[in-house]
């Protein structure tokens, strides 16, 4: 295991550096009549994903590029590149025609960007007091129900006391202003989506290192209102209290998570499914991109589940989508990261391993 927090980004990039390798699609474990087939391409290090008004579909990395994936909604046609050399842009999110993206310590704003794909504008500036550290710095955003974009903060290290804006998930104004802490104690969400049926907010957190290859596990967390606490760095899975700062805070004084998802699976992007392609008992699951253990003797994760919301809590969780890791060989095939429902109800998956976003249909 790394024991030098610096050297976490460097890993995980050294991880998936193989950018136009080809997922063996064969390979994936799907349920009956459902069916994966390659979306696009050639999108080195593919990770968040946001679909314009126009049909585009916005790609975020952590290589420094953001593209554009024009398509016919069943496979692209073209990958424009739209912004290059930015500071860790992950995040991307769309609203009233902008592409708004989240680099380490800013967000910015492409005007107008579906009508600009070719000559994309000069960013406008929305957010830069974001914290610079680049431990947990990448990030996800979107748009929430109220209107207010959603950005969190990871903790700028594997386990520590940081204090706001650290360890949280954020909010602001889409111009940028009244930016407030929405929930904290959050090690490192990379994935959020609001319950379609209430409107409130669920998220995925990465559990700390160094603890042994089953304790404690990544997180479904529920956060219907502001203002709640899900214990970092003091509790962590909602029963183990941490060797170092347990003893400040005991764990019945936080939320406990929704659902453990296994210990260092790596959960990152999730979206609930409102699409009509799935059966009608997938409307309103939510589905959970698992990108995978860098730091466990044998992986775990390299999958993507389905988790059963009902009345505020999680029912069951199941596995959707497997073989992305070569069992036997304990290797990555390739490493899912974000989740994102078509308007024709397909679900498209990223993997930055191999530069590739998949789609998955039911026939």
């Amino acid at each position: 295991m790394m024991r030098r927090p610096a050297l976490l980004a460097a890993a995980l990039l050294a991880f998936t550096a193989s950018a136009c390798a080809k997922m063996p699609l064969d390979r994936i474990k799907l349920p009956p009549r459902f069916h994966i087939e390659v979306f696009a391409a050639d999108v080195p290090g593919a990770r968040s994903m946001a679909l314009g008004e126009k049909g585009t579909l916005f790609v975020g990395t952590m290589r420094g590029s953001v593209y554009a994936v024009r398509n016919d909604g069943t496979k692209a046609t073209k990958v424009t590149t739209v912004a290059s050399g930015l500071d860790t842009p992950n995040g991307v999110a769309v609203k009233d025609g902008a592409l708004y993206v989240a680099e380490i310590s800013r967000i910015t704003r492409y005007d107008a960007i579906e009508s600009h794909l070719d000559a994309p504008p000069r960013p406008a500036l929305v957010y830069d007091k974001y914290p610079r550290d680049t431990h947990h710095g990448w990030k996800f955003i979107r748009f929430g129900p109220d209107g207010w974009l959603y950005v969190p903060v990871g903790a700028p290290c594997n386990i520590c006391e940081p204090g706001d804006p650290y360890a949280s998930i954020t909010r602001l104004k889409p111009d940028g202003s009244a930016m407030e802490v929405y929930a904290r104690g959050i090690r490192n969400s990379v994935g959020f989506d609001w319950d379609p049926r209430t409107k409130e907010l669920w998220f995925t957190d990465n559990g700390r290192d160094l603890l042994g290859d089953d304790v404690p596990s990544d997180e479904l967390d529920h956060a219907p209102k502001a203002g709640m606490n899900f214990g970092y760095p003091y509790c962590h899975e909602g029963d183990v209290a941490d060797p170092e700062f347990g003893k400040k805070h005991a764990c019945p004084e936080f939320t406990p998570p929704a659902a453990k998802l296994g210990a260092h699976v790596a959960a990152l992007g999730m979206r609930f499914y409102t699409g009509s392609m799935f059966p009608p008992e997938y409307r309103d699951r939510a589905f959970i991109a698992e990108h995978g253990s860098w730091n466990r003797s044998k992986k775990s994760g390299y999958r993507v589940v389905q988790v059963k919301v009902a009345d505020g809590k999680v029912v069951d969780t199941s596995v959707f989508a497997e073989g992305f890791l070569d069992v036997p060989s304990d290797k990555a095939l390739g490493r899912p990261v974000d989740v994102l429902v078509m308007p024709d109800g397909a679900l498209l998956v990223s993997d930055d391993h191999n530069g590739a976003i998949y789609r998955i249909s039911y026939k």
